[in-house]
């Protein structure tokens, strides 16, 4: 079964988290993806630990599997050749430098462009290309500044970050619709383009209601906690052993909550007959439902509401959140052999093909050698990656370089 994107090349400069997050993504579609490192540190993930794993951290492994790993120091004359003769065979380049690096070492849009006119060059910002190229781009000071934080945490609490990354794996999507939106151009009219994407604008493109909020009344929405701003009941109650998570989206759905709590007098309410009106009832209509809550465990109310055909589920953990989605046959995991920690299920399935799953993240510098000598070589002679591989069209022959039967070493 052949995977969408197998033949296409990607030369990944990137590193930390929104660009290995794209290039993983490209990686499980079928890409070959070459991720470009610093010799002796590599991605600065590799030394994001605890935890550690055998060959780094599992901060670096969440987001580079499948992919070949080269040591360049891109300040040597001789690797940077290599670089260049890498982003010269490339369908796609990827990098998250700061402005002008790039450029420094000919590795920018306009001069790969100039051997490469085919290629997909996706460049990964903080703050875009104008003011605020200058600017260094971290998640967490993304999140401050774009307003993500202002709207996370208690009511009358500190602003708070989300518990993960979410800025750069928002970014990382974007960056990934932006390559294959590029790529089928690509097939249309065979010109390449460059896409940037930056992590600022990626955040508030996320903000949805929150931001058409601010857009429509000129005030910044505030932080409610597990509330929703326009919606209710849509946050954590109390049981008796613990909190729910519930969301009722509309008023028959309201109903039947009332009535699995034997209060279904609460329907015809006048404080609670629409949404609009539980709204702006809220604190009487969370005391009702908590006085019924705190009666039974929180498990038999979740059971209970999920047979009406409610939205709810007591809050667990990530550990818990494996476990039910296995329990619901989604495979969230899958093992890449070596005795290496699992990985995360790529999120998507397909019915004409399934994601790529044969490799494990690289160690520093494994495949240096295979990599520098298909770069080396004539690209209509370099081998293949895999064997049966369908011939690709005639503007775009750069052959992928094979890990087969190969002894990489370090650079």
């Amino acid at each position: 079964m052949t995977a969408p994107l197998e033949g296409i090349v990607v030369a990944d400069f990137s590193r930390v988290l929104a660009g290995p997050y794209a290039t993983m993504f490209l990686a499980d579609l079928g890409a070959t993806v070459i991720k470009v490192e610093r010799p002796g540190s590599g991605d600065d993930t590799r030394a994001w630990g605890p935890p550690w794993t055998t060959e780094s951290s599992s901060y670096f492994e969440s987001v580079n599997r499948s992919k070949l790993s080269v040591a360049l120091d891109l300040a040597d004359p001789a690797d940077r050749d290599v670089a260049r003769s890498l982003a010269t065979k490339a369908d796609i380049v990827i990098e998250n430098f700061r402005a002008g690096t790039m450029g420094r070492y000919g590795l920018d849009h306009e001069t790969v462009a100039v051997d490469n006119p085919g290629v997909i060059y996706c460049s990964i910002t903080g703050y875009g290309s104008g003011a605020g190229a200058a600017l260094p781009g971290y998640d967490f000071v993304v999140q401050a500044l774009g307003g993500l934080m202002s709207i996370t945490g208690e009511s009358g609490g500190d602003p708070t970050k989300v518990g993960v990354a979410l800025v750069d794996v928002l970014t990382g999507k974007d960056a990934t619709i932006a390559i294959l939106a590029a790529l089928r151009a690509r097939d249309a009219d065979g010109l390449g383009q460059r896409v940037e994407v930056n992590l600022l604008s990626s955040l508030l493109g996320s903000l949805v209601n929150q931001a058409s909020s601010f857009l429509t009344t000129g005030r910044s929405p505030g932080r409610m906690g597990n509330r929703h701003p326009s919606i209710a009941p849509y946050e954590t109650l109390h049981c008796a052993d613990g909190v729910i998570a519930l969301a009722c989206g509309n008023d028959a759905q309201f109903a039947r909550l009332a009535s699995v709590l034997g209060v279904a007098e609460l329907a015809t309410d006048p404080r609670f007959v629409t949404n609009a009106d539980r709204v702006a009832h809220r604190p009487e209509l969370v005391a009702v439902l908590e006085q019924r809550l705190v009666s039974q465990p929180a498990l038999v109310w979740e059971r209970a509401l999920l047979d009406a055909g409610i939205a709810a589920a007591r809050v667990g953990d990530i550990g818990s959140a494996f476990d039910r989605a296995a329990e619901l046959g989604l495979a969230p995991t899958f093992d890449v052999g070596d005795g290496r920690a699992a990985q995360v299920s790529h999120p998507i399935t397909y019915s004409a093909h399934a994601p790529r799953r044969d490799q494990p993240p690289p160690a520093l510098g494994e495949h240096s050698r295979v990599v520098r000598d298909w770069c080396a070589a004539p690209s209509v002679a370099a081998p293949m990656r895999a064997e049966n591989r369908p011939e690709r069209s005639a503007r775009f022959r750069n052959r992928v370089p094979s890990t087969s039967g190969s002894t990489e070493g370090q650079s």
